[in-house]
């Protein structure tokens, strides 16, 4: 499967029909906006629930989400600091192809892409064409103004 640099996906078993992302083969994890992090028990499972934004430049829909905890890892932003990250693994879907990634939490407020797709999610499954996007589709568009 070939991709461009950025692409719509979904993550179903987070609620989220689609989020923009931007496919990064310079970073090595994937990381997702969240915020309200708070991690808890339940029937001794080590789980987070957070809450999303999958709109860029919106915070107008806002997706509560929980899932498994994987571990909390370190991981070095593009500006060279070090932070500890809670990290999940949840389903991504691109083009009809639909396998599990691990993702890490993370404030992106200030970034322009919500998501960032790093290349242990893209690794055997598609190649990143730096010269396209949307290679999956575009959602349809909705109406804008009064008809």
């Amino acid at each position: 499967m070939v991709l461009g640099w950025s692409e719509w996906v979904a993550l179903p078993t987070l609620g989220v029909q689609r989020i923009k992302a931007k496919l990064d083969t310079g970073a090595r994890t994937s990381a997702i906006h969240a915020f309200d992090i708070e991690p808890f028990t339940e029937g001794g499972v080590s789980m987070v629930r957070f809450n999303l934004h999958p709109m860029q430049r919106s915070a107008e829909l806002e997706v509560a989400c929980t899932a498994p905890l994987l571990n909390r890892r370190s991981v070095r932003s593009s500006d060279g600091s070090l932070s500890r990250r809670m990290t999940v693994v949840t389903p991504i879907s691109i083009a009809g192809v639909t396998w599990d990634i691990e993702v890490t939490l993370v404030g992106r407020d200030e970034m322009g892409f919500r998501m960032l797709l790093g290349r242990q999610a893209l690794r055997g499954r598609a190649l990143v064409d730096p010269a396209a996007t949307y290679c999956a589709g575009r959602p349809p568009r909705k109406p804008r103004g009064p008809a």
